[in-house]
């Protein structure tokens, strides 16, 4: 093996351990606020639900990240917040990997022959790792909405495999199945990372490092905190989008929610463009801290990994 390819395999190993271990620290403490947000993307005024305890089926309508919460542990269960955990737990670290991985890789490739990269390779760079991530993740997240959308309680809850195997024999794995609403989960991965990235490294490199450790650590919490914020505001009608596609139909048996844009356009139409960033706040509170935890915990991860390893 030459000595280049050498430095690029331990680069990437450190890339992949780095990107790894953010993501399933991440995961581990914001998934609530994830379930939240799903729940409050799923419902509309006309939601008619089977609740744990009862004997017909009932509305249930949230009023928010708090009230969301609370009607959820009353019926479900206080380890109901952590619904579907086990799809993103199992999928993160290589997600996250392959994240970070790939926006390397690309950044290099998007350098179109500056010296240093530019806003634009981020970007770009964060674009296209946003849309590999998607591919990649999107079947763990059919079973993980399937899973978030499910209203009993945690005994009656299938497990992860079982839903997993009621998708593929009802649908397959094709794009009415196991992969369906692929397409969205391109356009609201591919958006969050090209701002998240983008933002994250365009202006850290604008504010100078502190040579005091914990002044630098807040330098690097507070600029992932907005670019996980921006991102999150910008992308979420695709994350609607996504879970109204990959989520129950109103109606059994009948599709109303099948193409990513005509499922916007739907949502925009009979409930208003307000209801195009249902779940806003708890994606935030997940993402803003969530987004800055990732990339400090990489950052401080391959820092290590790079002086372990020299």
């Amino acid at each position: 093996m030459s000595s280049d390819l050498k430095a690029w395999a331990k680069q990437a190993a450190m890339q992949v351990g780095s990107g790894g271990s953010a993501g399933f620290i991440e995961v581990c403490i914001m998934h609530p606020l994830d379930l939240v947000k799903t729940r409050l993307q799923l419902q509309n005024k006309n939601t008619v639900v089977k609740v744990a305890g009862t004997a017909a089926p009932q509305q249930v309508y949230y009023n928010g990240v708090f009230d969301c919460m609370k009607k959820m542990i009353k019926n479900e269960g206080v380890f109901a917040l952590y619904k579907g955990i086990l799809p993103p737990v199992l999928v993160e670290t290589p997600k996250r990997a392959v994240k970070f991985l790939t926006f390397e890789q690309y950044k290099r490739f998007f350098m179109f022959g500056a010296d240093k990269p530019t806003p634009l390779t981020y970007s770009l760079a964060g674009l296209g790792a946003g849309v590999t991530e998607a591919i990649l993740v999107n079947p763990f997240e059919m079973v993980k909405v399937t899973l978030q959308a499910n209203r009993a309680t945690m005994k009656e809850v299938p497990s992860t495999w079982a839903v997993t195997k009621q998708i593929v024999a009802e649908s397959g794995i094709g794009l009415n199945g196991l992969n369906k609403g692929v397409t969205a989960t391109i356009g609201r991965n591919g958006v969050f990372n090209m701002i998240y990235f983008g933002f994250y490294h365009s202006i850290k490199n604008e504010f100078p490092e502190y040579q005091d450790p914990t002044k630098e650590f807040f330098r690097k919490v507070g600029i992932g905190f907005v670019a996980g914020t921006l991102g999150s505001v910008v992308n979420i009608p695709f994350d609607v989008a996504k879970s109204r596609i990959q989520g129950p139909q109103p109606v059994k048996g009948e599709v109303k929610y099948r193409t990513t844009f005509g499922s916007m356009a739907t949502v925009y139409k009979e409930e208003g463009f307000a209801a195009l960033y249902k779940g806003l706040t708890p994606k935030v509170m997940r993402l803003g801290p969530g987004g800055a935890i990732m990339l400090v915990v990489y950052d401080y991860v391959f820092e290590f990994l790079q002086k372990r390893f020299e």
